[in-house]
Parts: C-alpha cells; structure tokens; sequence
C-alpha cells in the first residue's frame, strides 16, 4: 500500500454463514467463511485477489458491495462504514462502487434492451430525464467499444466477449471509483479474454478507476494488477506488489498455487508441489484454529496447527502470515 488514503478499507472482516438446522428447534449452525480479513485500495490502484474455488472470494466480494452483513469488522468507502449506514445513506455511496460479476448469461436479464439494462444503475440512484439517460448510455456503450445502434438490441444477439461489454458498461455508468470485479473474463473464449482485459486496463488509465480483481487465473492478475492478495480457507495468507509474490512467493501455500501453474517448457523439470486437501464443504468451528495451511503444509508442527499466524512485514507492502517464513523462503530459494 502506497502512502495515498485509502479509497476502501477492509478491517479484521468475519463472516459466518447460517446452515440449516439439524432440529426442528435448534440453533442454525454457522460455518465461517472469512476470518480476519484485512486489506486496503488506494484510488486507481487495482487489486488482485486470488485463491482457488470455495476459498471466500466472492463471498468477500458480497460483503464489500454491502450486499451481505458482516459478523463483524468493518468495511469503509471512502471512509464511511457500510455496515453502519441506513438505506438512504447506502444509497448515497453507492454509485461509487459497482460490481462486474462472472458470467454475462446471468448476470444480464434477457427480457431487457441494452439501453434498460445498462441504465439500471441511474433509473435506481439518480434522478435524471430519460433524454440524459440515453445520453449517458450512449456514451458509456462507446465507451465500451459498443455501437449507439446496440441499444435497443437484447443480450442474445451478443456474443459472450459483448454481454461482458454490456455488464462493464453497467458498472460504469454511474462513474464510479471503484469496481469489483469477480472472475469477469472466466466464462469467456481465450481469444476474447485479452480484448475484455485490455478494456479494463483502458479504462482505468481513461478514468483513474480502483478495481479490487478477483481470479483463480494467475495470468489474468499478474496482467491487470498492481498488488495480489493470496487468500485460502477464508484468510489473507500473502500480500505484496504483483510482480514481487510472483518472483518471489514467500507463503508455503502461494509456492505451490504457482508451482501449480503449467509452463510450456518442456525440458524444464518442475517440483511436484505438496498434495494439500482440498477446502472442506463441512461447517467449520465458530472460530478457526491454527494455521489454515497447516493440515496441507509440509513445514507445519504443533504450532501452526494451535496457534493462527499474524502478518509479519518482510519489506514495504509485503506481509506474509506464516510462523516459520524464513526456514521455507531459505528451503524454497536455497
């Protein structure tokens, strides 16, 4: 994080789901999905978040849109706790942050024109002529690499690479700072991935734009990224700049999330990475023990499986949760 305030600030953030009841009268089960979630975006600084599935990243993409409550902790834009604001308060910032969400087929109502689905956003938080409406939606669909003539069209006579098209479109027309976006080229051909990654590039350049990135495609956040945020089992387990973490990764668990990258190389022996079980559906305990890599580490003792690590500061913006990081950064880069 550079010297510049924050534009959102995510504080020790815990977030418990309810399961359903095993009894007819008993208390619903709560399973923990994000424990001590920390971190901060600067204005026009992009964000990467990354981890495999089931870890909590869209379930911390939710709560940072205020579209869950979290159990606790506090999450601020521009300084304001979303937790703490009433409706119309809500209502007020929310113009500020929008959300790019995965795939374009859902994300997108199919009985809607361009021009509705993309205005949305106004019709919901602004009080505008429907004359500036169409103004500003011709505007941002330019913006996007869209035509005018499109406005007035549905999402099926769109290919995937222009729904996506429509959905960023959506999240810019209300100017935003800020905008999260959750696995926003996954569902899409190889080939339209860069034209959409691009896009995002451009228009944070165009319009200085903050993006808190979310992706299990290491490609996609070391390409659209200034820092990344290496998340598992509900926990932010690394932090650093972009191009550090992935020269350098200093977490057992962030090795072997890169370690677990193909590379066409083929007389490049690579090093089997360490077998770690995958993330558990069942309800976990209230409160999390340990390590969360412990059970799928091959440095762990009784330690780390007892007592949960707190970030240590190995250099400017790069923190690390881990109890014996020395002896497996000396281990990993002898």
């Amino acid at each position: 994080m550079t010297g510049r305030a924050p534009l959102l600030s995510v504080e020790d953030l815990v977030f418990d789901y309810r399961l359903p009841r095993n009894r007819l009268l008993a208390e619903p089960p709560p399973r923990r999905a994000l424990e001590g979630i920390s971190l901060d975006i600067a204005a026009g600084e992009s964000l990467g978040l990354v981890g495999e599935s089931g870890c909590g990243k869209s379930t911390l993409a939710r709560v940072v849109m205020a579209l869950a409550h979290p159990t606790s902790g506090r999450v601020a834009f521009k300084g304001q706790d979303l937790a703490r604001q009433n409706r119309r308060q809500l209502r007020r910032l929310r113009p500020g942050f929008q959300m790019v969400f995965q795939d374009p087929n859902g994300s997108l109502d199919p009985r809607q024109r361009v021009i509705d689905i993309v205005s949305e956003p106004l019709i919901g938080l602004e009080r505008l002529s429907r004359r500036t409406i169409a103004e500003r939606v011709r505007e941002t669909l330019r913006t996007v690499g869209l035509r005018e003539s499109d406005m007035r069209k549905y999402p099926h006579e769109f290919s995937g690479g222009q729904r996506q098209r429509i959905a960023i479109a959506r999240a810019l027309i209300t100017r935003p700072d800020l905008i999260v976006a959750d696995e926003p080229v996954s569902a899409l051909d190889v080939s339209v991935q860069a034209q959409v990654l691009n896009l995002f590039a451009d228009l944070r350049r165009r319009y200085g734009l903050a993006y808190l990135f979310i992706s299990h495609d290491l490609a996609v956040i070391r390409h659209v990224t200034d820092r990344v945020a290496v998340m598992y089992r509900g926990r932010i387990v690394e932090q650093g700049e972009t191009h550090a973490v992935f020269r350098g990764p200093c977490h057992p668990y962030t090795r072997a999330l890169l370690a677990a990258v193909p590379r066409p190389d083929p007389h490049r022996r690579r090093e089997r990475p360490h077998r770690r079980p995958a993330i558990s559906a069942e309800p976990e305990p209230r409160q999390m023990l340990g390590c969360a890599y412990a059970t799928g580490c091959p440095h762990a003792n009784a330690r780390c499986r007892d007592e949960a690590p707190v970030f240590r500061d190995l250099a400017p913006a790069r923190k690390v949760a881990c109890h014996h990081v020395e002896t497996t950064m000396a281990k990993a880069h002898p």
